[in-house]
């Protein structure tokens, strides 16, 4: 049993940013991104040129421009708000006992700067908590790799709890559920509603992956919470990449096609993320919303993630609760 005067670490996870809305800062991010065969699973003799001769010196300078209309004053979207969430989580917990810690599985802050805070303040156990809702190899089982890949020449390996995902847990679906009424309530209007996830290949869900199945599980608690009808909501996939078929419906082909059909004024919500960034910024909230003007849509507007509201502050700080366990 641990020592009862020692600490125990919390660590948030999530994907990576850019350091900087630059070209160079995001080639960077890309190609340890894009390296990770977590990510990206084809061929290393077919994909390293790819990556390395065309993609890595076409995209960053798209991207680049993209970050730098979502970029913040203090930083990357998706890094500003979630060192706010840290922060209001580690003043709800007793910081006798927790110490709270932010790490991207690629870029910063990296996990090696948490495991020195951690071995600063004496941590001995560690709850991992990716900030992914569905489990999935290419989001949360990139984090644990890159966890354990930092913890290798660790001369004091720390006991480790690792939260799998929070897809269907009652605070997280209260938290969705009230966001949603509230953009209902400040519109004055209850809209169709769209579920926009983050595609992933069909081919991993093939091969085991839970992610499609633990989507469609949020979706199904939300829509039961909120008395919904299959005419109220529209289950999608965005960002996918390449040329094998990723899993459908595609959220932009759908949005594309919806005023034809008689829905014309919807609000779109992206239950995998728990912190708004480019794929919710830009790609939601710019592209997809374009599509759907274009297509003929007549309202259009995006129920941002719960970032570091007070539903998010109080799902995470139950999720430490039940992670710990009997620590």
């Amino acid at each position: 049993m641990a020592d009862s005067s020692s600490k125990i670490g919390i660590l948030l996870m999530n994907l990576g940013t850019p350091d900087a809305p630059t070209p160079q800062a995001v080639r960077a991010y890309l190609k340890e991104f894009l390296s990770d065969k977590r990510v990206v699973d084809v061929n290393p003799l077919i994909w390293w040129p790819v990556l390395n001769g065309i993609i890595l010196n076409v995209r960053p300078r798209k991207v680049a421009k993209v970050y730098q209309q979502v970029w913040m004053e203090e930083g990357s979207p998706l890094l500003v708000l979630a060192q706010r969430l840290r922060q209001k989580l580690a003043a709800e917990l007793d910081s006798e006992r927790f110490v709270v810690e932010l790490a991207m599985t690629y870029g910063n802050p990296s996990v090696e700067a948490a495991a020195q805070s951690f071995r600063k303040h004496k941590v001995d156990r560690i709850a991992v908590l990716p900030m992914y809702p569905q489990f999935s190899r290419s989001t949360t089982a990139a984090a644990f790799d890159r966890l354990m890949s930092s913890l290798r020449r660790c001369p004091d390996w720390p006991n480790l709890n690792l939260l799998r995902s929070y897809a269907t847990h009652e605070l997280y679906i209260a938290g969705l559920v009230q966001s949603i009424r509230k953009q209902w309530q400040e519109q004055g209007e209850q809209r169709h509603l769209v579920f926009s996830y983050h595609g992933v290949p069909k081919r991993y869900v093939l091969e085991g992956d839970p992610y499609e199945r633990e989507c469609k599980a949020t979706t199904g608690a939300v829509v039961r919470a909120l008395g919904l009808t299959e005419q109220d909501y529209t289950h999608v996939y965005q960002s996918r990449f390449g040329r094998e078929e990723w899993l459908r419906p595609y959220a932009d082909e759908t949005l594309a096609g919806m005023p034809a059909k008689g829905v014309k004024r919807i609000n779109v919500i992206s239950p995998a993320f728990s912190i708004d960034c480019i794929e919710t910024l830009e790609e939601i909230d710019d592209e997809l919303r374009h599509e759907f003007l274009n297509g003929g849509g007549e309202a259009f507007d995006y129920i941002a993630a719960l970032n570091d509201s007070p539903a998010q502050v109080e799902l995470y700080k139950q999720l430490v609760i039940e992670t710990c366990g009997q620590w």
